[in-house]
């Protein structure tokens, strides 16, 4: 297959009816911009990673669930820490267990119950990571690469060696090197995620790049809601479940005011996710929704669903009336 048949349009209802085992299986409610669905596509077309920045909780990795979830690919997360490596996206060799099994075998000719792997054979004993798995899948899939910027700084840089041509990599373990690398059978579309913790990432890495920097979508948060909204009534008909939705002027007056907090000087400003969490927590959290008419940054009720730092914690909110 192509990746040029495959084209995102932010619509969960075209997934396909018989997606990839490893395809997302819960629906992601995901809002994306329009320029936003033209970057993603790009990338696919020209078979390039894109690369997501902008503030914590703006939605840049749940753009790739919903990517691999709209249309019905397999999806891959790699979550980098300060010390990983790039082999370790390829494939990792136990050689530890390998030897654990080599002295049972020695005694008993015969390995524990768990154990379906012959220490006669290295292969049994590798285990492939985000990127080795998408060069296995049968078809394109969605490989997330999330917070490049936390490894080190020749890690971007390693990562071109495999996602470009000839997109190959070796396993020196098992003999499969140069002609009989593992070679990947379609080249899967790589989403990559960056806060800049350690400031910019590698020129040669950028030039390879799509680019794209998320926005926090305080224009579109009443679309968020409702495609959450969407998704909630659908699983609550499933379940025979009674559905209920925020009403409409809770939800105003929650983004209102959410949008003002945001505004407040904040060292940590909640996300979308936060958002949601507090919604929710409006409308359902007690017997009966918080009154619209109390909803003030005064009274600022659940705020610790919104505010995780004590010096946002101990700060003293100014309304839009104040400052008017």
């Amino acid at each position: 297959m192509s990746l040029n048949q495959y084209h995102f349009d932010g619509n969960p209802a075209r997934r396909p009816e018989n997606p990839h085992p490893d395809s997302p299986s819960q629906l992601e409610p995901y809002v994306a911009a329009d320029d936003l669905k033209t970057a993603v596509n790009l990338a696919i077309y020209l078979r390039r990673p894109i690369l997501l920045e902008g503030e914590a909780g703006c939605g840049k990795t749940r753009l790739a669930v919903a990517v691999a979830y709209e249309l019905g690919l397999p999806f891959y997360r790699w979550d980098i820490r300060s010390t990983t490596k790039a082999k370790e996206g390829l494939y990792e060799y136990d050689a530890i267990l390998r030897l654990h099994d080599v002295q049972i075998y020695d005694k008993t000719e015969k390995l524990p119950e768990d154990g379906d792997r012959n220490p006669q054979k290295p292969g049994d004993y590798i285990r492939l990571g985000a990127i080795g798995k998408a060069f296995d899948a049968d078809r394109p899939a969605v490989v997330l690469i999330d917070e490049i910027d936390k490894a080190e700084l020749d890690f971007p840089n390693d990562l071109l060696a495999v996602l470009d041509e000839p997109w190959a990599f070796d396993i020196r373990e098992t003999g499969q090197v140069g002609d009989r690398a593992v070679r990947a059978k379609h080249k899967p579309i790589v989403i990559v995620t960056s806060n800049k913790e350690k400031g910019n990432l590698p020129a040669p890495f950028l030039r390879r790049c799509i680019y794209y920097y998320v926005k926090f979508p305080q224009d579109r948060l009443r679309e968020i809601v409702a495609a959450h909204d969407e998704r909630q009534t659908t699983e609550a008909q499933a379940d025979g479940d009674a559905v209920s939705t925020a009403s409409e002027q809770l939800i105003d007056r929650a983004i209102d005011l959410f949008l003002q907090l945001r505004e407040q000087g904040l060292v940590k400003r909640p996300g979308t996710s936060e958002f949601l969490d507090w919604l929710r927590a409006l409308a359902y959290f007690q017997e009966q929704p918080f009154p619209v008419e109390q909803l003030t940054l005064d009274t600022l009720p659940y705020r610790e669903l919104l505010l995780k730092l004590r010096q946002d914690w101990q700060q003293e909110f100014v309304t839009a009336e104040e400052t008017g």
